[in-house]
């Protein structure tokens, strides 16, 4: 069976089964803070599992896109090097939300495999959890009775909580699970050793396909586990391993999942890649094929996660999820650069290919194609200049060795400071004879990693219960919550639960839910309202309001000193109105660019708050002075035509569309949703907005510039903060006025101003030519000899590029010398060293190590090349010891 025909199979088979079948989310996810990406087929359904949405079905199916690279779940640097661990790979899985339970999960995952697939029921071995006393759970009886109905109890293997328990998180819903593996070897192996004997050894060829979670328990603060009042279902199989199983091969990659990939490199590179099933030997050819292998696995693998990321609204990027996606992709340049030879950008030639194979299931890497393209050409061109920028580096670091051992904090600064990998470092001085102390570039990783983890440090307790009992967060019923903020900016409220949470970054904070929220929660670019709740005899300050697993959570410093009083909660509305102005704002700048650069223009992030907006989109090119003129009278024209806001709630998404709203990719909406529309400007939203245009007052652009390859970056304000702009503006104006004397036409007074600078620099230009000149006979009489050395360290009255200058000419006019100069311009201190280039080989003199010493003396340093370099300091006073040291390096 071919992969497409396998995930239809699977759909299929569980909408027979009474399945609703839903969409993958995207791999991005934007309104869950405890995740940065999909690491699992029920991430989407968190909510329902903690109770705090209701699903539109009690049985779900669907394959989800999944990403595994940083936190619990990582498999980042397993890929390549093995045959079945992905970055991205797709999480077939079907759930129950409080409906069937171990009987029939059981059933169908053997029906399916082995009735439907026709597996071979022989090479199939099952686990059950096998009990922990020490947590007080007991061993999965249920599921091992019910599976001796499919297998022999040879087959059925005990796992430990490792391996058969599976947790959300450090607290949260969780439960044993019961995985299905399968034995792909050949009959000889399979008779030499038992299957059994292999399962979860990480053997390449015995290999688990499908986990079937029973959550029946939720893990509390403390560590304790809880009964849950509802049994859920969450199953995921390996797509890709089930490819593997189906299709009779022994290599994840083998599999017409990554084929048509692999071809593709294979015809850029003009290297083979050789399947798994190929048995390699040890001679160096041999060798050499392994590491392209592993190569051509990496980049395969690579451009599928950043591919998708990308077309879900995750550029790369220096910070949060973008630094990961960025690292992914840099790791696969790396490889094609050091295995594949590839020295220009390549792997951006892969998305076409990977567009025609997934497009039909996955439409949004059809339809961004093109912008996933651009931006991992220009990421591949930007690492590959990094890269040659590091290998100078390198170099430098090889030529201030002593001895073969370079230092490991050098190369960690080089990985950590210029994203230079440590396993390259290693290959290239191994080529020149050097190696480096990992023991050292561990302490430092380490040193780095312990920062970073204690910065991120988070503990959480359990959520006490308010206002209703003590009901369990599972009882969804009881824990409903409703946002009136559309509506309202006060509002009685209830406190419904509390929990504390403390962090390294923001000390400890206080999560409030309310019954009945007026406060709008950070989300689609807008940030969180901020308020009070009032009692009749306290208030407490709102600091931030967000969302988490459909809940909305208020944050405090401190928690009422009666929980269970009546409150009223305020929204700022002075910070509120200022955002809303921005925000509607934002939509008449998006129908603008559209208008007036094209209707390839696409949304690919935001930022709304009180003080001004950010806009992200799709645009080949710069925008043109007069193309943002334009972009804002356009916005301009829709305020003065005072349009009333026209909001349509809960209505159907296909309706929505049908109507010409647009949509964002890599969002997630539901059947039902929110269209705000502004006169033509028509956009699904969830956010607050001015209730006519009018009130947004004047809309000014800021700035325009890049943020990668093919997306371009706003920023404006409005109302209020144009008004303070414009004021800004005019004192300005007027103190450059008063600078100028009042001059009747202010632009031709600056114009002058300009011009006659330019004619004094070009005068002192020449003056300092002269004096250089006058310098130099008089510097030539002061050289002395000094072993054979022709020596001058002195301080001259020159600016930096003076004495450049005047060294070059002394240089041109001499052999054999070596001179240091200093100068002082404007109390910056610069030291220019020039060794003639006889002197560089026969006395082993280099002007990059002499300035880098001397350098010390001025508290700075420098570098250049072995001929002519230069160093900057901050300390004047040490010129007279630097040059007073020079002599010494022909002593």
């Amino acid at each position: 069976m071919k992969s497409q025909d396998i995930r239809k199979s699977f759909l299929q088979f569980f909408e027979s089964k009474g399945h609703l079948i839903v969409p993958s989310a995207p791999i991005v996810l934007k309104d869950d803070p405890t995740l940065m990406f999909n690491n699992s087929g029920m991430a989407q359904f968190k909510e329902f599992f903690l109770g705090n949405g209701t699903p539109k079905s009690k049985r779900i199916a669907d394959t989800q896109k999944c990403l595994r690279v940083s936190g619990k779940h990582n498999d980042l640097e397993d890929v390549g090097f093995d045959t079945y661990h992905h970055t991205m790979f797709e999480m077939l899985g079907n759930w129950s939300f409080g409906d069937y339970f171990k009987k029939e999960a059981i059933a169908w995952a053997w029906e399916f495999l082995t009735e439907v697939l026709k597996l071979d029921k022989d090479r199939l071995y099952v686990s059950v959890f096998e009990g922990n006393p020490a947590e007080n759970v007991p061993f999965d009886q249920e599921a091992f009775d019910i599976w001796k109905q499919y297998v022999s109890e040879d087959r059925i293997i005990l796992g430990n909580k490792k391996d058969n328990f599976w947790e959300m998180g450090d607290q949260g819903p969780c439960g044993p699970c019961s995985e299905i593996h399968i034995d792909l070897r050949t009959d000889a192996e399979r008779a030499t050793v038992s299957g059994r004997d292999l399962v979860n050894a990480d053997h390449p060829q015995v290999v688990e396909i499908w986990n079937n979670v029973f959550m029946e328990f939720n893990r509390k603060a403390d560590g304790s586990l809880e009964k849950l009042p509802a049994q859920h279902v969450d199953t995921g199989m390996g797509f890709e391993r089930l490819c593997m199983a189906m299709q009779n091969v022994t290599s994840n990659y083998d599999t017409d999942v990554f084929t048509p990939l692999i071809a593709k490199v294979e015809e850029i590179t003009g290297l083979k890649y050789t399947p798994n099933n190929v048995i390699l030997n040890e001679s160096e050819e041999s060798q050499e094929q392994n590491k392209t292998n592993i190569a051509i696995r990496v980049i395969v693998d690579h451009v599928r996660a950043v591919a998708f990321a990308i077309a879900d609204g995750q550029l790369p990027s220096n910070t949060g999820a973008g630094y990961v996606i960025r690292r992914i992709l840099r790791r696969a340049i790396r490889y094609g650069f050091t295995f594949l030879g590839t020295k220009e950008p390549f792997i951006n030639k892969l998305v076409e290919v990977l567009a025609n194979q997934m497009g039909e299931f996955f439409p949004e890497i059809k339809s961004q194609q093109q912008l996933v393209t651009n931006v991992i050409r220009e990421e591949e061109a930007s690492f590959l200049r990094t890269l040659e920028q590091g290998l100078q580096l390198l170099d430098k670091v090889v030529a201030e060795t002593a001895g073969k051992e370079v230092s490991g904090e050098k190369v960690f600064e080089l990985y950590d400071t210029f994203g230079f990998p440590k396993d390259l470092t290693a290959l290239i001085l191994k080529e020149k004879g050097y190696s480096f102390n990992e023991t050292e570039f561990e302490t430092e990783l380490q040193k780095q990693k312990a920062r970073s983890r204690a910065a991120s440090e988070v503990s959480t307790d359990d959520w006490t219960f308010l206002n209703q009992g003590n009901v369990d967060s599972s009882d969804s019923e009881q824990a409903k919550q409703t946002f009136v903020g559309y509506d309202k900016t006060e509002n009685d409220v209830k406190i419904t639960r509390i929990r504390k949470v403390d962090s390294k970054k923001d000390g400890v904070l206080y999560q409030i839910v309310l019954d009945a929220t007026p406060f709008y929660p950070e989300g689609g670019g807008q940030v969180g309202d901020k308020g009070t709740l009032v009692s009749a005899n306290e208030t407490i300050e709102i600091i931030d309001t967000k969302k988490e697993n459909n809940l909305i959570l208020h944050f405090a410093k401190q928690l009422p000193e009666n929980v269970e009083a009546g409150f009223v909660a305020k929204v700022n509305t002075d910070l509120r109105t200022s955002t809303s102005k921005n925000h509607s704002a934002t939509h008449l700048m998006h129908l603008a660019l559209r208008t007036i650069l094209g209707t390839h223009v696409e949304q690919k992030g935001s930022l709304v708050n009180p003080n001004y907006l950010r806009f992200d989109f799709s645009h080949f090119s710069k925008v043109t002075d007069e193309e943002l003129r334009q972009v804002e009278a356009f916005v301009n024209a829709r305020i003065e035509e005072q349009l009333q806001l026209v909001e349509h709630r809960n209505i159907p998404i296909q309706q929505a569309m049908e109507q010409g709203a647009m949509a964002l990719f890599g969002e997630k909406y539901g059947d039902t949703v929110r269209m705000i529309e502004f006169g033509d400007s028509k956009e699904l939203c969830g956010g607050i907005h001015v209730k006519n245009t009018a009130d947004i007052w004047h809309f000014k652009i800021i700035s325009e510039g890049a943020v990668a390859a093919g997306i371009r970056r706003i920023e404006a304000i409005t109302g209020d903060a144009v008004k303070d702009f414009y004021k800004n503006q005019e004192s300005t104006l007027a103190e450059i006025k008063e600078v100028l004397k009042n001059p009747q036409d202010t632009m031709k007074a600056v114009v002058a101003l300009q011009d006659d600078n330019a004619k004094l620099k070009k005068q002192i230009e020449q003056l300092l030519k002269e004096k250089a000149k006058n310098l130099k006979g008089e510097l030539a009489s002061q050289i002395q000899e000094v072993n054979g050395v022709k020596f001058l360290a002195t301080q001259v009255d020159l600016n930096p590029e003076g004495a450049k200058d005047l060294a070059y000419e002394l240089g041109n006019n001499e052999t054999n010398l070596f001179l240091v100069l200093a100068t002082a311009e404007e109390g910056k201190p610069m030291l220019t060293c020039y060794v003639s280039k006889e002197l560089v080989a026969s006395k082993n003199l280099n002007a990059g190590q002499v300035v880098r010493e001397l350098g010390k003396y001025i508290q700075g340093g420098g570098g250049g090349q072995p001929f002519f370099a230069t160093a900057g300091g901050k300390n004047v006073d040490g010129i007279k010891e630097a040059l007073e040291k020079a002599i010494q390096f022909i002593k």
